[in-house]
């Protein structure tokens, strides 16, 4: 049997790779994504203060800091049994608007962009942020890099760092802003909502507006009929830092709505030797293997699925978007993984709008931005929307608020059955008689692309054992021993 690997996989955050499996006629038999890499936070994060988590967890990465940040807090506030105040649940989310916004722009102009702005079979050294600059001209990239420049500026405000904050605390933050900073906040925020709606119409032009895109986007090929998962406020309406979390079929029924601390009634999961990243599952539904339906426990936890899970965004240009967004494909649910970049700039629509919304709040610098806490600690479970899906944290401590139990379900880790899945079923759709190019490589590689993963943070232990070679070379290069463990 023939293998053709990807390795490593480009344009995502983390490590990883694509194994594809030929069979003796030159078709696909099967294809696996493996993440090689080991970072093992919930393992040593037992044995630490508790109050740690917010700055340790977020070294977890350097793309998505904040949502750890943000998360680690909110479990501190129930592990502490304490109640932020008004001003500090705003500020909190404040904050975390402006991460998403900018966090989503990365996505779409740097990683995902390169796709479809340059095209999806085009050289390889052309599909970059560099050959999306080239087609869009260097106006348009001046106003992605002050996007980013801005939101990583007001995250150094707010944060204390512009990645890796050290900010917030059980019961609250650790600072507020005065008027001098809510009024930049503001500023920069109403100009971040001209930019997603200037993005919104370059995706409409770039991707909508080209047939053959269109052709892709809306094909089988990429389409996958699972359950979709997002946090949603008391309408349904979607809210990325706190609410309930919503569970809806492949056919748009709602399976389960839950608050984030009975995560464990709803959510199980696996592991598989072929990779170090889990497999969580729908408990209620059970594990049939990596296959669609509404008796498969898989599920989706995207922008795409947030969209399908809710019943519309909470400001109204974003909500407007979104019902176009329906609108033209038919309605609801939407199946297709690549219209996940659609939902994506809708969401960025929608964060922005929200940031502008808590930056004019009076409250938002008001004085009391911490309440203290008075309780002995005990268990609590945070969870918020990183831009790559539902995040949990969950910590157990001793009296003393040291960690005897740390788990953590990462947004990319929610999807890892379905981007197996989609990697699985792009390739087989693309490779055929054994006829392989480098540009059907990268639109199987697009099959994970449209999920953002981020396997930094999404990789766990198995049990004690860690696969690993060293290969001792001489001065010529060649092995003179080789050491290794667990192969």
């Amino acid at each position: 049997m023939k293998r053709i690997s990807i390795d490593p996989i480009t344009r995502l955050e983390g490590h990883g790779k694509i194994d594809i499996f030929l069979d003796e006629q030159g078709d696909v038999a099967n294809a696996y994504l493996q993440i090689p890499e080991l970072r093992g936070f919930e393992q040593f994060c037992v044995g630490r203060q508790a109050e740690d988590m917010p700055n340790l967890t977020s070294r977890i990465c350097g793309v998505c800091p904040e949502a750890h940040h943000i998360a680690a807090s909110k479990a501190l506030d129930a592990v502490f049994h304490v109640d932020p105040s008004p001003t500090a649940k705003k500020l909190r989310e404040l904050f975390y608007n402006i991460f998403f916004a900018t966090d989503h722009t990365t996505h779409f102009y740097a990683l995902a962009g390169p796709d479809f702005v340059v095209g999806p079979t085009a050289p390889p050294a052309e599909r970059n942020i560099l050959g999306v600059i080239a087609k869009v001209g260097m106006d348009v990239a001046k106003h992605v890099l002050k996007m980013r420049h801005d939101g990583h500026a007001l995250i150094q405000m707010m944060g204390g760092r512009r990645v890796h904050p050290n900010w917030g605390l059980p019961g609250g933050v650790s600072r507020g802003i005065n008027e001098e900073q809510r009024k930049e906040i503001e500023d920069r925020g109403r100009e971040a909502v001209e930019f997603a709606k200037f993005s919104l119409k370059l995706f409409a032009d770039v991707v909508l507006g080209n047939s053959e895109y269109l052709k892709i986007v809306t094909g089988d090929l990429y389409v996958h009929k699972t359950y979709n998962m997002g946090t949603v406020d008391a309408k349904n309406k979607i809210n990325f830092y706190d609410g309930a979390i919503r569970v809806t079929s492949p056919g748009g029924k709602e399976h389960a709505k839950y608050d984030c601390s009975q995560y464990r009634e709803y959510i199980a999961e696996r592991v598989e030797p072929w990779s170090y990243l889990k497999f969580p599952y729908l408990k209620q539904v059970g594990w049939k293997g990596f296959v669609d339906g509404e008796e498969s426990g898989v599920y989706k936890a995207t922008p795409l699925s947030r969209c399908n899970a809710a019943d519309g965004m909470a400001t109204p240009l974003a909500d407007a978007e979104y019902n176009k967004m329906y609108e033209t494909l038919g309605g609801k649910p939407i199946n297709h993984t690549l219209v996940t970049h659609w939902a994506r700039l809708v969401e960025l629509l929608y964060s922005t709008e929200r940031w502008v919304e808590l930056a004019a709040d009076t409250e938002i610098t008001g004085k009391e931005y911490r309440v203290l806490p008075t309780e002995t600690p005990t268990e609590g479970v945070g969870c918020v929307e990183a831009p790559r899906g539902t995040l949990t944290h969950h910590y157990t401590t001793d009296e003393r608020g040291i960690l005897t139990k740390v788990n953590l379900i990462v947004g990319t880790t929610n999807n890892n059955a379905p981007i197996c899945m989609s990697v699985k079923k792009a390739a087989q759709g693309l490779i055929q008689k054994g006829k392989v190019s480098e540009g059907l490589l990268n639109m199987v590689e697009m099959a994970f692309r449209a999920y953002d993963p981020c396997f930094g943070c999404a990789t766990h232990s198995l049990p004690g054992q860690m696969p690993l070679v060293v290969n001792l070379r001489d001065p010529q290069g060649d092995v003179i021993e080789r050491l290794s463990q667990y192969v």
